[in-house]
């Protein structure tokens, strides 16, 4: 007897699979737009102009994707729908995108990386007062994401106010002697600093909890994402006319490192961002997106003490860590969420045996047993029968 495992049975896992895929994705262009972003502010270039070209170009690059893909799926716009998605364009590419890389300019890419962790915690609590997240109390799996929560924001304050000793990574020797001498600015720094990613971090949070509520009645991924980059081009343009007044030399943009990361930026960070997180998001929540914001302060801590030769402290690795545990004791409390929907798809996934009879020794029988679902097990049996009583009557 030869069992066959069916093709169903292979697409569910790789159902399964694709929101871990999709979020590890995201964080990797995350982590590029950290180390690229800082080294074009380091040039000199405009948080606020850099925020504006950085959704021009996510919105020539998805617009045209919008209006092909999404002609048959795109629900009639609204009154209401509008005004969700102008808030939408106005928390996150304009608010938290100004706020974080402003913050940016007072640390580094690590830091602002690092304090970015307090997003899941915020999230959470987000998701919970919309009904978006389910919280027991006596359950150990809910004790765990409350756990989990609490350590990334203590992580996240561990990172900013503890520095500790240099590491004195070998790559890293030559800025060592000057952030010695400026470590009480470089502390006051750090203070601004957090101030303003936290309260970005909680405008993203907001972001978040709206795209999923909006989904809800606009389900069309790609066109809400062109929607997103459009309006949030144009409010970002009214910020940074208003913010660089006077300053037109702020505008000038040449082939150097501040137009590769309006570009990249642009593509990855906006425009397939909120695209692959809006697909992930409608399948497992806001929260299960933000959880694993830790991956992408790992891949920058790394890449900018190499490109960026920024100084490693022991306080931050150890915040770092905490930050690491707290976001796999959310990951594993919400495991259970999703498996009782997972397990009733593989009792319902119809199931195929193939079986070779040789009662003659010949091999020339075959027979092919399909089993399915218990309903419809029960109305074919309820239909073989009716059969079988109209012939005897």
């Amino acid at each position: 007897m030869n069992i066959q495992v069916p093709n169903g049975r292979k697409h569910l896992l790789f159902q399964k699979a694709k929101p871990f895929l999709g979020v590890i994705f995201l964080q990797a262009g995350l982590a590029g737009m950290d180390i690229i972003s800082k080294a074009a502010l380091n040039e000199g270039m405009s948080n606020y102009v850099f925020v504006v070209y950085r959704h021009v170009v996510a919105t020539v690059v998805i617009a045209p994707f919008a209006l092909a893909l999404d002609k048959k799926i795109r629900p009639k716009m609204t009154t209401s729908i509008f005004a969700k998605i102008m808030l939408l364009s106005l928390l996150e590419p304009v608010i938290d995108q100004n706020l974080y890389f402003l913050g940016m300019k007072y640390t580094t890419a690590t830091f602002a990386a690092a304090m970015a962790n307090v997003l899941p915690a915020i999230t959470f609590v987000m998701a919970y007062i919309f009904r978006l997240e389910k919280i027991r109390l006596m359950s150990i799996r809910s004790q765990a994401k409350i756990i989990g929560t609490l350590a990334t924001v203590a992580g996240a304050m561990i990172m900013t106010l503890v520095e500790g000793p240099n590491i004195g990574l070998p790559w890293t020797k030559d800025g060592s002697s000057h952030a010695h001498q400026h470590g009480q600015v470089n502390l006051q720094h750090s203070i601004k600093g957090a101030i303003m990613i936290t309260t970005g971090c909680f405008s993203w949070a907001c972001f978040m909890i709206l795209q999923a509520i909006v989904l809800k009645t606009y389900p069309a991924e790609l066109s809400l994402t062109a929607w997103i980059c459009v309006l949030g081009t144009v409010e970002g343009t009214a910020v940074a006319l208003v913010m660089e007044k006077g300053n037109s030399a702020a505008w000038s943009i040449a082939w150097d490192t501040k137009f590769l990361a309006a570009v990249y930026s642009g593509i990855f960070c906006s425009g397939i961002a909120y695209y692959v997180q809006g697909v992930v998001m409608k399948e497992r929540g806001p929260v299960f997106v933000t959880a694993f914001s830790p991956l992408s302060m790992v891949m920058v801590a790394g890449l900018s003490s190499f490109i960026l030769s920024e100084q490693m402290y022991l306080g931050r690795v150890v915040g770092a860590i905490i930050i690491v545990i707290g976001l796999y004791f959310v990951v594993w409390g919400k495991k259970k969420d999703y498996e009782p929907h997972l397990i009733a798809e593989l009792e319902f996934l119809p199931t195929k045996q193939s079986k070779n009879l040789d009662e003659q020794g010949d091999g020339c029988s075959n027979l092919e047993v399909v089993a399915t679902n218990p309903c419809e097990e029960a109305s074919s049996h309820s239909t073989r029968q009716t059969s079988e009583e109209n012939n005897k009557s």
